[in-house]
């Protein structure tokens, strides 16, 4: 699982890669500027709809997995 430190230093590098302040950022998000002060910090309550919107100017991509998922893609895999 990603940790909120993690996640901070994956947007603050992105972030800056794109040469944009955090005020620029927030506005091409549109969300407040606090916003991404707080997940650069590693705040851990930021809402999820928030977050998305920020990576998606970012271009930043969240991969879900788990083991059922895993299983589903070998049985899947198996089949074709």
């Amino acid at each position: 699982m990603i940790q909120s430190q993690e996640l901070a230093e994956v947007v603050r590098m992105h972030r800056k890669a794109a040469k944009l302040s955090r005020a620029q950022l927030s506005e091409m998000a549109g969300v407040g500027k606090t916003v991404i002060y707080d997940i650069e910090k590693g705040k851990e309550t930021v809402q999820l709809n928030t977050l998305r919107k920020i990576l998606k100017v970012l271009n930043i991509k969240i991969v879900l997995t788990s083991p059922l998922m895993d299983n589903l893609q070998i049985t899947g895999n198996e089949k074709g």
